[in-house]
């Protein structure tokens, strides 16, 4: 009887711990205020402006009165064909940032952007432009993109591996969405942002179960982050995901137990 005791305990515990709170599946809850289904306050989008790091790929054009006399100054490469992906063209034709921090356009030589952002880079080119090339009548207007937004998302992911986003601004959420979404097992409480900086890589954390998240300076993604998603414990130990599955286990479980113990009685 005592045995049997055990067993239920046992099997019990299995289940609890191995269970993924549906609690832990939600993202953007409103932990505050409890039975509020809207949100009681204004939430603020935190965005700094992106300077530019090494090996970022830059796509400048330069547009005057008269376009034919800017046209070496907006190359275009053979792979701008209906075959190359978008991708392909932004690399042969942009301009990439190399390791000492420059860019190199041609007759106006080279101009260190490292840490810069775009609009600082615009303004530096048209004034170069205005001292070497034009005059003001020229009616100069220069516009710098980055060449897509590049980030890399790995771990607990449906489709791991590194995507490129015609996009300014990219949050977190579409991030994920473009990568496969995150299975039930990965750990939405706390997503690492692996991020690059002038000094360094720096690791920053989010939870995305947390509706506050949006107001996280971490929430818009940047050019080349990491995005690294942990497993949960559940996955780790090999029990099941839900409550069925769950069960299913430690049905299995207990009815080898079971045999286990009818088997040794009998001998």
């Amino acid at each position: 009887m005592r045995s049997i005791k055990l067993l239920i305990i046992v099997l019990s515990s299995i289940f609890v711990s191995s269970c993924i709170p549906h609690k832990d599946t939600l993202y953007l809850q409103n932990k505050e205020a409890g039975t509020n289904d809207t949100i009681p306050y204004n939430l603020s989008e935190v965005q700094k402006p992106y300077r530019i790091q090494i090996d970022d790929i830059l796509n400048v054009r330069i547009k005057v009165l008269d376009q034919d006399n800017v046209q070496i100054f907006n190359p275009i490469s053979q792979s701008n064909t209906l075959e190359a992906s978008s991708a392909e063209r932004a690399y042969f034709d942009g301009f990439t940032v190399d390791v000492h921090g420059n860019i190199r356009i041609p007759t106006l030589g080279y101009f260190n952007v490292l840490g810069y952002t775009v609009k600082e880079i615009e303004a530096l080119i048209e004034q170069r432009l205005l001292d070497e090339q034009f005059k003001e009548t020229a009616n100069i207007f220069v516009t710098v993109k980055l060449s897509g937004l590049r980030y890399t998302a790995t771990g607990e992911i449906n489709n791991p591996g590194t995507v490129t986003l015609f996009k300014e601004r990219v949050n977190i959420f579409e991030a994920i969405a473009n990568s496969g979404e995150i299975p039930v097992t990965g750990n939405r409480k706390d997503v690492m942002i692996i991020r690059q900086y002038p000094q360094g890589q720096k690791i920053h954390h989010l939870d995305l179960t947390d509706v506050k998240v949006m107001q996280s300076p971490y929430y818009y993604i940047q050019p080349n982050d990491i995005i690294y998603v942990k497993p949960l414990r559940q996955k780790s130990i090999g029990t099941g995901e839900t409550a069925v599955s769950s069960l299913a286990t430690i049905a299995t479980i207990a009815s080898l137990i079971t045999s286990g113990i009818l088997i040794f009685t009998r001998l």
